[in-house]
């Protein structure tokens, strides 16, 4: 089999890369990355950045001789969970935004974090009624071929989605809709409770996932090591190896089924990417 085949199989590795779309493939060459994720605008702000064709063009092209898959993250200030009408608004208006950006670029799905309730727990309940009518008709109007994909948070009392089990509760919160899939990120598992530093740990909050989500939900993995102990509630990435949970856990992701074959991509500093990407194709298997 080649290893371009074999890379398919078990999953392709890559990273969030620098320079997005102006110099993002050129990120990708350097560092060795088969699959990238980008920001479609800035990612600290909600100034919709219109598209340019010519340049869209040029990445999507890029994109396809490589036969690299590519998804794009919505901004950090995103929360469908926020109980202020504007920032509702907005996080609504960026989720529809960055959609139809993905869809221009032919990206395979969003990445948007599951959001907060506010400083009351008591408002969780509210805010997750909030975020079924708010997303659902977002979901119906989603381009053909681009999934949203829910982050699950690194926790914490307020977090509409952390731990696997409440992942779950979100995805009914929003019927399971067709247009729905999920992005699990190790670094927000570890901080959320999940002991996944071992083979045995990983395979077991997969097994977890599995059952609570199903096969076919998860369309990308942010392969991050952690800086914190687990059950931190806290959200520092470390290259791969260098942190609280170790690189041999993350072989399980290019054998597990619920895994197996999907891509992954780092989001560690810039200056980790290329040994983060060789790490994990010597996990894959890779001569």
């Amino acid at each position: 089999m080649s290893s371009e085949k074999s890379s398919r199989r078990k999953g392709r590795v890559g990273a969030h890369l620098k320079g997005g779309l102006t110099k993002g493939l050129a990120w990708a060459d350097e560092v060795g990355a088969e699959v990238g994720q980008i920001f479609a605008g800035n990612p600290r702000g909600w100034r919709a950045t219109p598209g340019d064709p010519r340049q869209d063009e040029r990445f999507r092209d890029g994109c396809a001789e490589r036969g690299m898959p590519v998804f794009v993250h919505t901004p950090y200030l995103v929360n469908p969970g926020s109980p202020d009408r504007a920032t509702l608004d907005r996080s609504v208006a960026t989720i529809r935004h960055t959609l139809a950006r993905a869809a221009d670029i032919g990206a395979e799905g969003v990445v948007v974090h599951a959001g907060y309730a506010t400083v009351r727990a008591a408002d969780r309940e509210a805010a997750l009624r909030q975020v079924r009518e708010a997303l659902l008709p977002v979901l119906d109007e989603a381009p053909d071929g681009v999934r949203l994909l829910v982050e699950p948070m690194a926790g914490g009392a307020l977090a509409l989605a952390d731990t696997v089990g409440a992942l779950a509760a979100y995805l009914d919160r929003l019927d399971r809709h067709p247009a729905v899939g999920t992005c699990l990120d190790t670094c927000h598992l570890w901080a959320a409770g999940h002991d996944v530093s071992s083979a045995r740990g990983m395979r077991a909050v997969l097994d977890e996932y599995l059952a609570a989500v199903g096969p076919g939900r998860l369309g990308l993995i942010h392969a991050n090591d952690s800086r914190d102990p687990c059950d931190s509630r806290r959200d520092r990435h470390a290259p791969i190896g260098a942190g609280r949970i170790g690189a041999e856990p993350f072989a399980v992701l290019f054998t597990h089924r619920a895994t197996r074959g999907v891509p992954m991509v780092v989001e560690t500093g810039d200056e980790s990417h290329a040994a983060d990407i060789a790490t994990l194709k010597k996990l894959r298997g890779d001569t």
